[in-house]
């Protein structure tokens, strides 16, 4: 089968959504079919077989995402030798408009990931706030009502989609990881390269530092923890905007010196930073599955978080970590004394928990489970759209239909900004 990968965010980006399409694609390779990535350029970007980059004007608005240039034309000329036979789209705008334009082209489904909350990312983007957040649930609503089938990377999130409005299909696929590869790493190595003592009662934190990922608030409640404890530590892995205020928030109380920031992370430097770890935290809403959430249980380090879509599926409250229903400093507080204060005997059994529950995340099975998917479609048992009868007049009547439809969805989304309704889908 030929897959076409879709997505305005990839290598050498480090985030779960790069993740994600890089680990597919390694996976349908590994299974015989031939995979190619249609992305954004990038400065420092290795070159990468079977990946075709756009021009594009990069970090918009301080944001991950780049806006394409205009050249869908060259796009397609590209990919005429390649003729997918399916269009698999990572995002609801900019490069996810044209890839619904190259389902329509040849005639094949296309499959849209809800891959984030996008409207909990409108701080990036000027304007009223909540304006913008009505206007990015109808354009990623309407644009999964575009695509022959939705897969969700949770059950929290399907359900919200379908509370949403999403009418296609839809089936959970999360993100899967490479279980084995996490189960070892070289903890005590990496503490002595950061200065951590050993015997520090070590709380960390991954991913990107950005508004989104609540990390204001994470860091308010670690503060706390660290002044009841004098013997711990912080340890964060990752960079972006939200890193000034995180040492800021530190500064003011004292605690510089018990903070440790290891820059971005990825490899085995990754795996090495959870196995230095005691607990990871995290506390963002905006995930919908939360992928490093998961990597630290496949190390076998147990996850304090806030309920969130996606992260619930993962953290079992008292099993494998503690979920926390309300966003309160003092009860996050709380849950790391109570896992600090466990026996040793409880914290092996919440361990093995730990691995147990990253194991129902194996890559091979999640990428099984989507080409099940795929050859559904493309054998037209799932795939709506009729077949390509008519040669050239039909392609171009599918053209107009895809273009008519995204500039529908797009009307449709900037009549919610401008004249909210009073029942909008709530997130």
């Amino acid at each position: 089968m030929n897959i076409l990968l879709m997505t305005n965010t990839y290598k050498p980006l480090v985030g779960g959504l790069e993740k994600s399409v890089s680990s597919f694609a390694d996976e349908y390779r590994k299974a015989g079919h031939r995979v190619i990535i249609v992305a954004p350029e990038f400065p420092d970007m290795l070159p990468e077989n079977d990946v075709i980059r756009i021009p594009a004007f990069k970090h918009y608005n301080g944001s991950n995402f780049s806006v394409q240039l205009p050249i869908q034309g060259t796009l397609t000329k590209a990919l005429d030798d390649f003729t997918p036979q399916i269009v698999h789209s990572q995002h609801p705008f900019l490069i996810g408009d044209t890839a619904l334009r190259i389902a329509a082209k040849y005639n094949v489904p296309l499959v849209f990931t809800h891959h984030s909350l996008y409207e909990e990312n409108v701080h990036y983007m000027p304007g009223n706030i909540e304006a913008l957040k009505r206007f990015m649930i109808e354009l990623s609503t309407g644009y999964a009502n575009l695509a022959d089938h939705v897969f969700s990377p949770s059950e929290s999130v399907m359900r919200m989609l379908k509370e949403r409005g999403v009418t296609s299909p839809i089936d959970v696929v999360p993100t899967g990881i490479y279980t084995e590869e996490f189960g070892e790493g070289e903890g005590r190595a990496f503490r002595e390269k950061l200065n951590i003592p050993v015997n520090a009662y070590v709380v960390g934190h991954v991913g990107r530092l950005a508004p989104e990922k609540n990390l204001e608030f994470l860091t308010q409640a670690i503060v706390q923890f660290l002044k009841r404890e004098p013997e711990s530590r912080f340890l964060i892995g990752g960079s972006g905007p939200s890193e000034e205020s995180i040492k800021e928030i530190m500064a003011k109380e004292n605690l510089t010196g018990r903070l440790h920031l290891a820059g971005m992370l990825k490899g085995k430097e990754l795996i090495n930073a959870y196995h230095a770890m005691n607990v990871f935290v995290f506390a963002s809403q905006s995930e919908t599955q939360g992928l490093v959430v998961t990597e630290a249980m496949a190390a076998g380090i147990p996850v304090v978080a806030v309920d969130a879509p996606g992260v619930r599926e993962v953290v079992k409250d008292l099993v494998n970590g503690r979920l926390l229903v309300n966003e309160s400093v003092e009860d996050f507080v709380g849950a790391l004394t109570w896992l600090k204060k466990q026996p040793d005997a409880e914290v092996i059994r919440i361990r093995q928990a730990c691995q147990e529950t990253a194991q129902l995340f194996a890559m091979t099975d999640c990428a099984q489970k989507a080409l099940k998917i795929y050859v559904a479609l493309t054998t037209n048992r799932g795939f709506s759209r009729r077949k390509n009868e008519d040669g050239f007049w039909s392609n171009v009547v599918h053209s107009i239909q895809a273009q008519w439809g995204t500039a529908k969805n797009l009307t449709h989304a900037a009549g919610a900004y401008i004249s909210p309704s009073t029942d909008t889908a709530k997130s």
